[in-house]
């Protein structure tokens, strides 16, 4: 048993209002210079829609993640041969179209116009090349567009749903949309990190915060094919790859990551794990129906002796432990079950988890008249407008059971709080939903409250860097480089 530590993290869909204040907190810190203006190391997405960049979830068109093939692991999007060939071109990597061409405005034409019948405006200006541009699309161009045949209806997780699902998702009185939040995994199995010929991609050892060494990148752009979330970036002005880095900066004096730390709807939740990585292989092999369990199974039990012996044993600080014993990440993904994994099936094991979100009930549409289908306080999971397939593809690899059990136990838990809170609902039907969801009413309670009455240290459970003992990792040989920030460099200087 190698047993490691991973900051982890759990982001709660049925609390995300969609505001984008993580985006912008991310943006103003870390993604404001040249070269990075069409970064979102941290966007929110409207599903259904196809994402950003566009389609993203689609490995058949980027060849993200992995595959297993005869039983062994291989990268989708390159090879020792592939690297070479496309050294100057990319088939699989998104273009700029698949992003946005990120633009600015001529806020210097409202003072510099010449004298006119109009009131000047502020033009768009592209932050590429100078010139004025015509917007044609942003980071989240579908976030007020939910259920437009524009965007939602190309949605890569509508595949397997039958022709009748589809169009009752889209017609008006069923419509319905949520927001899906998204950072790196920092996976456990990453394969940006692989597929880097120059070894710039690597996972701390300490907390398994995936980062990318500046001085180290040669522009070889094979970890934007190979992460199958794309969310690692290449900067045109450096030449340089960049990537989202969990604010380790904050994390290693206390303090929150950025996006979490100004969520709005406080659905962001970290803490570590203790999991054992000499399975990690074998986990990432599984078929597609068992890696939401296997994943789970890779995560360790921070209170059981013989863990915390071997973890001691690999050098992991008490402290460490003792975070790893008060995680709100392993409650949620490893005691009540109920959080996640984005797109098991690309192999990579993220170390992000979803909670799933209760849906709206299915409406008809009568006489004219919009009504539920549903005569119940809160409907059955299977009447939500959103079909459990399309949540299934995005967090089940294809398979509903996983799904199902958390939506029925957030389900239960509504039932028994409201038995609770109001006593409208009589609590022997809230206990035999609880029971049939394989929840306790102790259980219940302490979902109830991490949901809806958690604390900043109750969502944030920060373990000691401990960066004492990893500091050679610090230690930098090429500190004549010139840089900027946390060691992201700056343009080649020109002539040289």
């Amino acid at each position: 048993m190698n047993v490691r530590s991973q900051v982890s993290m759990v982001f709660h869909l049925d609390k995300c209002i969609g505001c984008h204040t993580c985006s912008l907190a991310c943006k103003n810190i870390w993604t404001d210079r040249k070269g990075a203006e069409y970064m979102w190391w941290n966007n929110v997405e409207t599903k259904p829609g196809t994402g950003f960049p566009t389609d993203w979830e689609d490995q058949d068109k980027y060849k993200g993640g992995w595959e297993c093939v005869d039983d062994e692991l291989r990268l989708r999007s390159t090879s020792k041969s592939k690297t070479v060939v496309n050294i100057f071109h990319h088939p699989n990597m998104p273009t700029m179209d698949d992003y946005y061409e990120p633009w600015t405005y001529d806020y210097q034409h409202l003072f510099n116009a010449p004298e006119g019948p109009d009131q000047p405006v502020a033009v768009p200006i592209s932050a590429v090349t100078g010139e004025l541009i015509n917007i044609k699309a942003g980071p989240n161009w579908d976030d007020d567009l939910g259920g437009s045949p524009i965007y939602a209806e190309h949605d890569p997780n509508l595949a397997g749903l039958t022709q009748e699902q589809k169009e009752q998702m889209f017609a008006v009185e069923r419509l319905v949309f949520f927001y899906f939040p998204r950072i790196c995994n920092h996976c456990l199995n990453p394969s940006c990190v692989a597929s880097c010929p120059s070894g710039a991609l690597y996972k701390r050892g300490e907390d398994g915060i995936v980062l990318l060494d500046q001085n180290r990148c040669r522009g070889w752009r094979n970890c934007i094919s190979a992460c199958p979330y794309k969310k690692v970036f290449f900067n045109w002005s450096t030449g340089k790859s960049e990537k989202c880095i969990l604010c380790y900066p904050r994390l290693e004096t206390g303090q929150a990551p950025a996006c979490f730390h100004s969520c709005v709807g406080r659905i962001r939740y970290l803490g570590v794990l203790l999991y054992d990585a000499s399975r990690i292989e074998e986990v990432a092999k599984r078929p597609p129906e068992e890696l939401v369990e296997a994943q789970r199974s890779l995560i360790l039990d921070p209170n059981d002796p013989e863990v915390i012996a071997a973890a001691r044993a690999n050098g992991i600080h008490d402290s460490v432990i003792e975070s790893a014993q008060k995680s709100p990440v392993y409650k949620f993904v490893k005691i009540w079950k109920i959080a996640l994994p984005p797109h098991i099936e690309f192999r990579t094991l993220p170390m992000l988890f979803y909670v799933p979100p209760m849906a709206p009930v299915m409406s008809s549409r009568d006489d004219g008249a919009v009504k539920n289908i549903s005569d119940d306080l809160f409907h059955d999971i299977d009447d939500a407008r959103v079909p459990m397939k399309f949540f299934a593809n995005m967090f089940g690899a294809g398979h509903e059971g996983v799904v199902r059990y958390a939506l029925r136990k957030q389900k239960a838990v509504r039932w028994f709080r409201r038995a609770v809170t109001v006593g409208d609902v009589p609590m022997a039907v809230a206990e035999r939903m609880l029971r049939e969801a394989e929840c306790s009413n102790d259980e219940a309670e302490a979902i109830y409250r991490l949901t809806s009455l958690c604390t900043f240290d109750d969502r944030f459970v920060i373990p000691p860097m401990h960066r004492e003992e990893a500091i050679e990792m610090m230690e930098d040989p090429l500190e004549h480089k010139q840089s900027a920030g946390f060691g992201f460099l700056t343009a080649p200087k020109r002539g040289m």
